[in-house]
């Protein structure tokens, strides 16, 4: 099959939406608990080949039943124009079924009701993938899924996926633009969990390492793997878990690969979003100061504690795009259930959680370190770190 062609299709079982799903539907014991079903969006820029690796994951024989929703926000998309000629000019915005039981949708709006339908669906299948447009900002759609509560008794945000065309990538990274403050291409780039340098045969391998350590200062806690024609193993794009805050051993991993990063490669490309990381060793009396200066820092898109400046402009304020951290119980946390007991915290853009969490047995019990982790613009770490110091009230910060 060419790279570019669509899947053949069957209709699906089911093409109508009832407004009332049969109990009979949904394929669970009375008394057994409905398993949430894991959420990853696909983004990337205009050339990037999501498409390809939607087709491809459509088509690649695995034991999963994955339902794909292709949105693109009044885009028309490649697999729908070939589900208009597949189906003699009829644009398809039901869901159809493909023969190794994935199921594949075309909306024009912000995906809800798309997923409402789709959830009545239960039993067909057991993981979505949701396509944004190139140039839609990932944020408020992960946002959508992560702490939207009506959504959330069913759905849950497993991560987010970035491709990037190795070719033109870092042009688009550079791009500036009068009506935003951070381009699209670098906001993908720094919300993503993992991120896909597609179209590695491009390049050679010293520019192929060079974009890499220039993606890694862009976003230095994210996974990245290299590639051709977007084929990738499944389990880099499904299960990654990205916002399970039940598990502090991940984001333990992914600071200490921020200090490796940090010390062989210094931050030098010409645009200014990076990722930074806070840290420090005294167990705070209380989370009010920290909650205090997060939501200062996110909401009020300045640094905590410092004066404010006469005839500030945008381009002078402080964007979190991520924010990620674990952090030992304060003091007047009452809980005694054991020295690998943390506090998660996740953040994106404007909206941020902490939840309680445990460090398993790859995580040093014994290492009382908190970190905080900021990916941005206008993250200036010495000014960080004291105002951190003086808000939070912490003696030491490194």
């Amino acid at each position: 099959m060419a790279d570019d062609e669509i899947p053949d299709l069957v209709p699906a079982l089911e093409t109508g939406i009832v407004d009332e799903p049969k109990l009979s539907s949904v394929s669970v014991a009375k008394d057994e608990p409905i398993r949430k079903i894991p959420v990853t969006i696909v983004t990337g820029f205009l050339g990037s080949g999501k498409t390809t690796l939607l087709n491809y994951i459509l088509t690649e024989k695995h034991e999963k039943k994955i339902a794909v929703i292709l949105n693109e926000f009044g885009e028309s998309s490649d697999i729908e124009k070939s589900l208009s000629i597949n189906q003699e000019g009829t644009l398809y915005e039901e869901w159809l079924e493909l023969r190794n039981g994935c199921l594949c949708c075309s909306v024009k709006d912000n995906g809800v009701a798309a997923i409402e339908n789709l959830m009545e669906k239960r039993g067909k299948f057991d993981y979505i993938l949701l396509e944004t447009s190139g140039l839609a900002d990932p944020g408020p759609i992960a946002s959508m899924f992560w702490l939207d509560d009506g959504l959330g008794s069913d759905l849950y945000l497993d991560g987010i996926v970035t491709l990037v065309d190795a070719k033109h990538i870092r042009e688009y990274m550079k791009e500036k633009k009068e009506d935003t403050l951070i381009n699209e291409a670098l906001k993908q780039i720094a919300i993503a969990d993992r991120i896909v340098i597609n179209k590695k045969d491009l390049l050679n391998d010293t520019e192929l390492q060079q974009l890499q350590n220039d993606i890694r200062d862009v976003n230095a806690l994210a996974d990245i793997l290299q590639t051709e024609r977007s084929r990738i193993p499944l389990d880099f794009v499904l299960d990654i878990q990205a916002y399970d805050i039940h598990n502090a051993d991940t984001l333990a991993r992914q600071t200490k690969k921020i200090e490796e990063h940090s010390s062989v490669h210094a931050h030098s490309v010409g645009h200014d979003v990076q990722t930074i990381c806070i840290h420090f060793d005294q167990q705070l009396n209380t989370l009010e100061h920290l909650e205090s200066w997060i939501q200062t820092l996110l909401w009020e898109k300045e640094i905590p504690g410092e004066p404010e400046q006469e005839n500030k402009d945008d381009q002078s304020q402080v964007v979190v795009l991520r924010l990620k951290g674990i952090v030992l119980p304060p003091k007047d946390n009452n809980d005694t259930s054991g020295d690998r007991k943390r506090l998660i915290i996740q953040g994106v853009q404007d909206l941020y959680d902490i939840q309680e969490g445990f460090a398993h047995e790859q995580t040093d019990i014994n290492d009382k370190t908190s970190k905080i982790v900021l990916i941005g613009k206008n993250l200036d770490k010495k000014r960080l770190d004291q105002s951190f110091k003086k808000w939070v009230q912490v003696e030491n910060v490194y």
